[in-house]
């Protein structure tokens, strides 16, 4: 009986982590690409650049607060084709990348299980 609780502790636990931890993965993909197609979206509706880019980043921090995740281990970028994003017909392509946390680490603040970066791509409309 000793053996047995000793082994089932020892192979458990490991396992029990590996999932928790490729759960976080999973749920910190999920907030990427929803945090990217969000940020496009409210990128290409602002009137200005500063504006845009304000906007972009509130929506990124919103979409990954939804999936638990802190916006201070997100980083966001945008690229416009041609070179101003705000003309009609231009592309505006935005990028999060976020650093997923190691679960039950808090102390381990510089490691992180992965990064996952999700992209978006949307049409700056001729009307807004």
């Amino acid at each position: 009986m000793v053996e047995f609780t000793f082994l089932a502790l020892l192979l458990m636990v490991p396992l029990v982590y590996f999932v928790i931890t490729v759960a976080q993965i999973q749920g910190g993909s999920f907030a990427v690409v929803g945090a990217a197609d969000q940020a496009a979206k409210v990128y290409v509706a602002q009137p200005d650049a500063g504006s845009a880019q304000a906007a972009a980043e509130q929506a990124v921090a919103l979409a990954l607060a939804d999936f638990g995740h802190q916006g201070d281990r997100a980083t966001l970028s945008t690229l416009c084709s041609p070179a101003d994003c705000q003309a009609a017909g231009s592309t505006v392509t935005v990028t999060v990348s976020l650093s997923v946390p190691l679960p039950f680490m808090p102390f381990a603040e510089g490691l992180s299980a992965t990064e996952v970066q999700a992209s978006s791509t949307q049409l700056v409309g001729r009307y807004r």
